[in-house]
């Protein structure tokens, strides 16, 4: 995110915003810092902090896609799993299609999203493909390039997946970020920029609702395994061969 500064010669700060999830389903702001939005070492500057403040390695991180972001999570936690956030990804895909085609291409997108199970992703997918592929292939390498990373909260708990597939709890809070920015025309400086935006996100904190199904968290932190949102029982894990032997 960016904020308007008065003062300096670089008329605009920009926020390094991270917002994680308590064992109890509480949200939490963790981060918020002066950076570049696509340097690798900015990012990773916050991730250090972050895990030497005592941040576990987190199971799952939601995100645009901002490479210098995805670079630094693979340095600093690389068993972190990456969620490529949708609303971005649909918005990156449309201005790749004319307008006249949006609509169409939007709810396709829409589709694969919301689609209950990774392979009717998959499906929505290929639809996709079918319909946008030969004359606008680029639309349709943008979701190929991504895939893995977009469809990555499958693996996690149904309750949380509205809470994964985006990165809405941060652009939501960053509107009040926005419109003080707006009234007041600006921070004076840098660092009165990066203290107003730190104390209204603080606050905004305060209003963030748990996610759904916060006692599912625990699973997840203890690895269990989920498969479509369904947790994985030893008998799905069982193998064909000792489903036969039995």
């Amino acid at each position: 995110m960016n904020v308007g500064v008065r003062l300096g010669e670089d008329p605009k700060l920009c926020l390094l915003v991270v917002i994680g999830v308590r064992e109890d389903g509480v949200k939490e702001l963790l981060a918020v810092e002066d950076g570049y939005r696509e340097s690798e070492e900015s990012w990773s500057q916050v991730l250090r902090d972050l895990r030497d403040r005592g941040l576990n390695a987190p199971k799952l991180v939601t995100g645009d896609g901002a490479l210098g972001a995805w670079a630094a999570l693979r340095t600093v936690f690389p068993g972190a799993r990456e969620q490529r956030c949708w609303v971005h990804k649909t918005a990156n895909v449309l201005d790749a299609l004319p307008k006249r085609l949006q609509p169409r291409a939007k709810s396709l997108l829409h589709e694969m999203a919301e689609a209950p199970s990774r392979a009717d992703a998959s499906k929505a997918l290929e639809r996709f493909r079918s319909e946008f592929d030969a004359k606008y292939p680029k639309a349709v390498a943008k979701l190929d390039k991504d895939w893995e990373q977009l469809t990555a909260f499958y693996d996690f708990p149904a309750e949380h997946w509205r809470h994964l597939r985006t990165t809405n709890p941060i652009e939501s809070s960053f509107a009040t970020v926005k419109l003080r920015t707006k009234v007041t025309k600006g921070s004076g400086s840098k660092k009165a920029a990066l203290a107003m935006a730190y104390k209204l996100l603080d606050a905004a904190q305060q209003r963030w609702r748990r996610i759904n199904g916060r006692e599912l968290v625990a699973d997840v932190l203890a690895g269990v395994k989920f498969k479509d949102g369904i947790k994985v029982t030893e008998d799905d894990t069982t193998t064909q061969d000792e489903k036969v032997a039995a």
